[in-house]
């Protein structure tokens, strides 16, 4: 008798379970399956991406590797038009490295001046990262040193000579051979000092500063 009582509340819970999964399948069916749908269209989106990623970036990347072999191969003119392509249609930040590596081109075959141009309009260039940026300037400062004056190379890196930047070092250098270059002795004096004084200055950069101090030192040009 025992045993039927239980068949039969068993079979009670079985039916009201049923009831209730009928019932929440009529007012949420609808719902559930929008949901999977969104799972499996949402997963498969994704996955799709990845692979059309995977495949921009890789493409990028190769026509980016083509045009550096030119230009180590000293065909500058190949490998400008080839990165010119690049900065227009490339994926991600290879159209940026473009930019710089053309510029680098236009230094190596022996056009500071385009160089130079090149590299401040990166460095201004709100749309370019800011590290990026930052290294672009400094490019155009070193070529300026030969190639500009020292206005026109404090006008590009002396804001990151600042004490927490972390270019100030390469900065600092910049100005100071500029600087002594246009004969100001004191001004590049005192660029030098900063890096010698700076105890976080690199090794070499704090060795040639020293020596540039002891040069103008031993000019006796500077007061």
């Amino acid at each position: 008798m025992v045993d039927n009582n239980d068949s039969f509340i068993r079979e009670v819970n079985e039916e009201l379970r049923s009831d209730q999964f009928r019932s929440a399948w009529k007012n949420y069916g609808r719902i559930i399956i929008a949901l999977a749908i969104l799972i499996v269209v949402g997963t498969a989106g994704y996955r799709g991406y990845e692979y059309w990623d995977e495949r921009q970036s890789s493409d990028a990347g190769d026509r980016f590797l083509e045009a550096l072999t030119l230009a180590n191969e000293g065909k500058a003119d190949e490998a400008k038009a080839a990165l010119a392509a690049l900065e227009a249609d490339g994926y991600g930040a290879y159209s940026v490295l473009a930019r710089m590596r053309s510029a680098t081109v236009e230094a190596e075959k022996g056009d500071p001046t385009a160089a130079i141009v090149a590299f401040s309009a990166i460095g201004k260039d709100t749309s370019v990262p800011a590290v990026i940026r930052d290294v672009a300037r400094m490019r155009a400062a070193w070529l300026l040193i030969d190639a500009g004056t020292y206005e026109q190379v404090s006008a590009e890196v002396e804001t990151m000579a600042t004490p927490r930047d972390a270019m100030r070092h390469s900065a600092r250098e910049a100005l100071g051979l500029s600087a002594y270059r246009a004969g100001d002795m004191a001004k590049a004096r005192e660029w030098f000092t900063q890096i010698v004084e700076d105890v976080e200055a690199p090794r070499n950069v704090a060795s040639r500063s020293q020596m540039m101090l002891d040069n103008i030192k031993a000019s006796g040009k500077a007061p």
